[in-house]
């Protein structure tokens, strides 16, 4: 089960891919539908990663994780 994270909410926009960047930082990228648009940082909040987890944008618009299931493997 997944555990929220981040406490600022990102407001989605249709046509682009959002992704927790290396930096911490929620990014917005446009997918190949929108050709117009442009990457874009969205949230000012930083989230810290820690190894063992997946990070990701659940559907109320909040950063969230879940333990990495990896079979034995560190």
């Amino acid at each position: 089960m997944a555990e929220r994270v981040g406490r600022e909410k990102v407001e989605r926009e249709d046509g682009y891919l959002y992704f927790l960047g290396k930096d911490g930082h929620v990014w917005k990228t446009p997918m190949k539908t929108n050709p117009r648009g442009r990457k874009a940082k969205v949230t000012d909040e930083t989230v810290r990663r820690e190894e063992g987890y997946l990070y990701f944008i659940d559907k109320g618009g909040y950063v969230a994780r879940a333990k990495m299931n990896r079979k034995g493997r560190r």
